[in-house]
């Protein structure tokens, strides 16, 4: 059984702007780093830290892992590391 869905005018991106491909996806590209944070474990300490993603809002942005995510795009972490 289908439901009528009523879909929110805000969540909805335009699809010229996104470089969408034939089979309806695009590349993530980071923008922006927005905070970091270390989370303490019983033996050792994680930092994660909150990106912004090119086609998303602030609200989309996502928590990651600093250490698999320096790897991939090293570009936007400062050479010296950033005080907790």
């Amino acid at each position: 059984m289908l439901k009528k869905c009523i879909g929110d005018p805000v969540s909805i991106l335009p699809l010229e702007g996104l470089g969408v491909d034939e089979n309806l996806s695009y590349e993530e590209v980071l923008v922006e780093i927005l905070d970091r944070q270390v989370k303490k474990l019983r033996n050792k300490e994680v930092v994660f830290v909150k990106f912004l993603w090119r086609n998303h809002l602030v609200e989309g942005a996502t928590w990651e892992d600093e250490a698999d995510m320096k790897s991939c795009y090293s570009h936007l972490f400062p050479a010296t590391p950033i005080p907790t």
